[in-house]
């Protein structure tokens, strides 16, 4: 059944009473669709499958604070408000947006006063993430009396944007999007509802993408288009346009435009050409696609494609990523595109990327091999009786701190060299001091082996 997160409509501020008032039949269509009992719930079966965490709470009757953690539209206040029904306690709703220490004060005066009443109280925070460190500090010493139980929600890791202390005493609750199937199942909840027409086949494909995993996103972007189907016989990819209009022409993302632009802005770095890999840059970020994604690509090219040749490359574009996180859009995406222009003007070279996919494809097809017994580490003296250290030398007290000759490899291999760095960038000089090491090398095993 449902998992939006329709709770979040109306709620600003603090408020508290019953969770799941009589629905207003203007109301939008993601409220009056929104689950009035946990069996209504769609999805979400990691949590409340028979015997998940959710479904014990539930069937035991005992609330725990907890943190929610998901993507908008996947059923966080919602789940809350379940909750207080199901425990028969008091929901006080707070939003980190737009409180801040007075709606703390308030919604422990209110949890004191159900109290009294020989009630339970549980204290939802959306957004618990846009909260200070003070501000969620402040609900400590009320979770560890248990004159409430928290619960928070939020879009970002928890690991990153909840305090420790707060994190400690909450279980984390992972809320997954929902599936095509899950938002098939709702959206026909949806049409019922309305008595509006069926859709056809590839309307109702396009729709269920176009929401990309979010129930509110499907059922108010459905209720646009059945106010226009009027008496129409079949909700068709035309009338979708009409209704939804360059939103919904534009957002594929998870389709093959998504990915054949993402393998665009890819080879446009590649290729050096800067002003091509802006152009599809800025054609993702209209069609909707997360900034955060982008930054986690670019991250790759820098690694792949440049490698060595700039190491710079990878340091920079990874400070364009957390500045981006700190800023947000649509600030910080002009810190993307700064590391996007460096990473498609930097030097280019595959050959860290090419040695790794070789050691991996040797490994794999050599088996197991057992470490040189002078590599060996020998923290005990029955472990140098076994010889594990002995003879090894150490590079330091080496010429140039280069032990020529030495073996690093298994007994018995030799592979051709894995890394071989290319003619550009600093892999020049790399590529120079390597050449210089592996003919000492070579030098000194002939001179120790004449044969």
């Amino acid at each position: 059944m449902s998992q939006l997160e329709l709770g979040a409509i109306g709620e600003t501020g603090s408020t508290a009473g019953t969770t799941t008032p009589a629905v207003d039949p203007d109301a939008p269509l993601a409220e009056r669709l929104r689950p009035r009992r946990i069996e209504e719930v769609i999805g979400q079966k990691q949590l409340l499958g028979e015997g998940k965490p959710l479904a014990v709470a539930f069937a035991s009757g005992r609330p725990h604070s907890m943190i929610l953690w998901g993507p908008p539209g996947t059923g966080k206040t919602t789940l809350a408000r379940l909750m207080a029904d199901g425990f028969d306690a008091r929901f006080i709703a707070i939003s980190a947006v737009l409180g801040g220490v007075k709606e703390i004060r308030e919604a422990v005066e209110q949890a004191q006063v159900a109290r009294a009443m020989g009630r339970r109280a549980i204290v939802f925070v959306d957004e618990v993430h846009r909260f200070n460190k003070a501000q969620q500090d402040a609900f400590l010493p009320h979770v560890e009396s248990g004159l409430f139980s928290f619960i928070g929600a939020t879009t970002e890791n928890p690991s990153f944007e909840v305090n420790a202390a707060l994190l400690s005493r909450a279980t984390v609750h992972v809320l997954q999007p929902l599936t095509e199937v899950d938002l098939q199942e709702l959206l026909e909840r949806g049409r019922a509802l309305l008595g509006a027409p069926p859709l056809s086949a590839a309307a109702s494909a396009r729709l269920i993408g176009y929401a990309d995993g979010d129930a509110r996103r499907l059922l108010n972007s459905f209720e646009n288009v059945a106010r226009m189907a009027g008496s129409v016989a079949e909700i068709d990819e035309a009338l979708l346009e009409r209704s939804l209009g360059e939103q919904l022409r534009r957002y594929d993302k998870g389709g093959d435009q998504f990915y054949d632009s993402i393998s665009a802005l890819h080879k446009s770095v590649r290729g050096s050409d800067p002003d091509a890999a802006l152009y599809w840059f800025a054609r993702m970020l209209d069609g909707g696609a997360d900034p955060r994604y982008i930054g986690r690509r670019l991250l790759r090219m820098a690694s792949e494609d440049i490698g060595l040749a700039d190491p710079r490359a990878l340091t920079l574009t990874l400070e364009a990523v957390q500045v981006y996180e700190r800023l947000g859009s649509p600030e910080g995406e002009l810190t993307l595109a700064q590391a996007l222009v460096y990473l498609a003007v930097a030097p280019k070279s595959n050959a860290v990327y090419g040695a790794y996919k070789a050691a991996r494809a040797f490994v794999q097809q050599d088996g197991s091999r057992p470490v040189p017994l002078h590599l060996r580490n020998a923290p005990t003296k029955l472990m140098k009786s076994l010889d594990y250290g002995r003879d090894y030398r150490y590079a330091h007290d080496e010429d140039g701190a280069f032990a020529a000759g030495e073996r690093y490899l298994p007994d018995g291999i030799d592979p051709a060299p894995f890394y071989e760095p290319q003619p550009r960038g600093l892999e020049i000089k790399i590529g120079d001091k390597l050449g210089q090491l592996r003919e000492a090398n070579r030098r000194a095993r002939a001179k120790g082996n004449p044969d």
